[in-house]
């Protein structure tokens, strides 16, 4: 494998950072948004990326080859009675699927909540992407639930597995 970096994400990366959504939301039907991207400026992606910077519960990492945003991954923390657990977000190029970068990626946001006092990460998952759900049952993710016509696309819908890592 050619030499990646994965780093938090910096409001300075804003704009990689929307034309990497652009790109990975034209590749797969597994995310919650198409080609378009996300509805955000420059100036709000780099709001976003200072507030999740500056919240010890939340952290946003991205996988860089070559000066290109190839993957990305999060852990938002929950507020109060809920702050022992944290939500995660992972995606990758599809270029680049298979190649162990998603791994990478989980195990980076594990280190980070386990650091950080995160008890339990929950994702959410299309319950017919298998090589997600694979990903995460490899490093210790088990299917607590299926949340039935998650996504719809056209008029066809698709049910989701909830995922959760205790790490207590």
């Amino acid at each position: 494998m050619e030499k990646v970096e994965i780093r938090e994400t910096m409001p300075g990366d804003a704009g990689k950072a929307i034309e990497y959504m652009k790109r990975i939301g034209g590749e797969t039907d597994n995310l919650t948004f198409g080609r378009e991207g996300l509805p955000l400026t420059v100036e709000q992606e780099a709001a976003y990326l200072q507030q999740v910077h500056d919240d010890v519960r939340s952290v946003h990492y991205s996988v860089w080859k070559n000066g290109e945003m190839i993957g990305d991954g999060s852990i938002t923390g929950s507020p109060r009675r809920t702050s022992h657990y944290a939500e995660m977000g992972l995606s990758v190029v599809r270029a680049e699927w298979n190649k162990g970068i998603g791994g990478m990626i989980v195990n980076k946001l594990i280190e980070y909540a386990r650091q950080n006092g995160i008890e339990i990460i929950k994702l959410e998952v299309r319950s017919d992407n298998m090589g997600a759900i694979h990903l995460y049952e490899k490093y210790g993710f088990q299917r607590v639930g299926t949340l039935p016509a998650y996504f719809k696309i056209g008029d066809e819908y698709f049910d989701f597995e909830i995922m959760c890592l205790d790490l207590r």
